[in-house]
């Protein structure tokens, strides 16, 4: 039987129902227009650029950067290594050498540094199986590595570098039949990174939560033979200003993990609730040959990717890229279109129009939760990502949601290309019924003592900036792409493709005395740096 678990109530201390956020989404109808209009302007101008001349094959994943050596640390999954990048002149970006990862695992998923300390998280070669955290120095010479979880995903350094921490998906294999528990790994740093071992790692797990009763607006997925630990898969971790929690994104489950470095316990476990299409409008098919946002009666799960903190004006706060994700495996699926399920006929009296491929027909939604009364058909419609970012506090309560603003700002200026598929180009409208934009990577950060938060769009490329000054309505800035709908993504003729991993600069460790952006693309397998201004 189906595990399905969609439930009202709050059994853990401290977690937060989705009422609360959804309430606080319904300000957020405003025009790209007139927010423009209140927000600081920002001058962006492209700058160099490394290419792998890996298409489709991870060339350029997550990237992170050492101020002293100047150097770009980017994971390149096509080549299952870390590259060592040369910013010292930005417009000239030199490759040093590559990190091999063979001897340690599979393949790097993440990297971070700490006063030219890297972190890498390597997962197994057998997926379910524990990976590892290697420690380089920056020459990409092996210092140290400790055993952390299964399909360790991201790796984060504290700010003072005492810890480093890690997000350890655990994802099924194919056949759904081996299931490893997410966690999130602590490890404690010591001053000689040589001497570190198996005892400095600490797990916060999420074994509490099995008999527990979720809070609304979370939610499993699998065919019954998964425990919720099980279930849980962490994906991206945050820090707090002042290195004391963690917030780490649960995005198959839409909900956020707060933890507490110091214990290594997850003290709480945060909805994120569900957002109202009936309100915030959606293109939701890619059978139409047309654009057609508008309003159905869905509901949209946030299922957030990155998240990324700021602080502003002494509070933190957390911005989310709303990507969404389904558990689509040989095993067990989630994942039917609209057009091929069964909808109650109280609750969807005009279901024979809504099902046309022209309407809701095509687009993709979850079968695990929305049949609320068990019968067999389905009483709610419950759609993958939110196609936006949101603005989180520091209980992790959302405070701002974009809503339907990327996909109305691409109906108008990229008519022709609305939507497409980031791997191919004359593919419009290909994406409508499955995410649309689909905004994954997020950085922030201040430029001329103004907070930004920078959203990149996996499927149509490009990044969207907003003026964050009143991190409760945050205001549009503009849209940049360097993504070329007249080029051969194939011959690397297409520009950049699915933004990835999005590093934010600051001017102070600016090899321009500059603020920068950099950003590692997977599909076109590239680096590109950006000034900012």
């Amino acid at each position: 039987m189906r595990r399905s678990v969609l439930l009202a109530g709050v059994a853990i201390s401290g977690l937060l129902s989705a009422g609360a956020a959804s309430g606080m989404q319904m300000k957020n109808d405003i025009s790209l227009r007139s927010a423009n209009m209140a927000a600081h302007t920002l001058a962006i101008t492209p700058m160099g650029e490394y290419r792998t001349k890996l298409f489709d094959e991870g060339g350029a994943e997550i990237v992170a950067f050492d101020a002293d050596s100047k150097r770009a640390f980017v994971v390149n999954g096509g080549d299952k290594g870390i590259d060592i990048l040369d910013l010292s002149d930005p417009m000239n970006i030199r490759k040093i050498s590559t990190i091999e990862l063979a001897q340690w695992g599979k393949t790097a998923n993440s990297v971070s540094i700490h006063n030219g300390l890297i972190a890498a998280a390597v997962e197994n070669t057998e997926k379910q199986a524990p990976g590892k955290a290697v420690f380089f120095d920056i020459d990409g010479n092996f210092k140290a590595a400790v055993t952390v979880g299964a399909l360790p995903d991201m790796i984060k350094f504290t700010h003072d570098g005492r810890h480093v921490l890690v997000a350890n998906e655990g994802e099924p294999n194919d056949a759904f039949d081996n299931d490893p528990e997410g966690s999130v790994s602590v490890i404690s740093v010591p001053a000689d990174i040589t001497t570190i071992t198996d005892e400095n790692v600490k797990f916060a797990t999420f074994e509490h939560l099995n008999e527990a009763v979720l809070p609304y607006g979370m939610r499993t997925a699998n065919p019954g033979t998964s425990s919720i630990a099980q279930d849980i898969e962490p994906e991206y971790i945050a820090i707090s200003a002042d290195d004391s929690k963690a917030y780490v994104t649960l995005q198959e489950n839409n909900a956020i993990a707060i933890v507490d470095i110091a214990t290594a316990r997850v003290t709480d476990v945060v909805a994120l609730g569900f957002k109202d299409h009936s309100i915030h409008a959606l293109d939701a098919s890619n059978k139409d040959d047309a654009i057609n946002i508008k309003t159905w009666p869905v509901w949209g799960m946030y299922m957030p990717d990155t998240i990324e903190g700021i602080e502003i004006d002494g509070k933190d706060y957390f911005i989310i890229a709303n990507e969404g994700d389904s558990r689509d495996y040989d095993g067990y699926s989630e994942e039917a279109r609209i057009g091929d399920l069964k909808l109650d006929p109280t609750a969807f009296p005009d279901a024979e129009t809504l099902q046309k491929k022209e309407n809701l027909g095509r687009l993709k939604v979850t079968t695990a939760q929305g049949d609320v009364d068990g019968d067999g058909d389905f009483d709610k419609l419950y759609t993958f990502g939110g196609r936006s970012f949101s603005v989180l506090n520091d209980h992790a309560a959302m405070i701002f949601d974009s809503g339907d603003q990327f996909e109305q700002y691409l109906a108008v200026h990229f008519a022709s290309d609305f939507n497409a598929d980031s791997s191919e180009n004359g593919s419009f409208d290909d994406r409508s019924d499955d995410k649309g934009p689909e905004p994954e990577g997020v950085t922030s950060g201040y430029v001329n003592g103004v907070p930004y938060a920078f959203i990149g769009l996996e499927r149509q490329g490009g990044f969207m900036v907003y003026d964050l000054s009143n991190p409760q309505n945050p205001q549009f800035v503009t849209y940049h792409t360097d993504r070329n709908f007249a080029g051969d993504p194939k011959t690397d003729k297409a520009g950049e493709l699915a933004p990835e991993g999005m590093l934010f600069i600051d001017a102070a460790k600016s090899p321009t005395g500059n603020a920068m952006l950099v950003i590692a693309s997977e599909v076109s397998g590239s680096t590109k740096i950006y000034d900012l201004k």
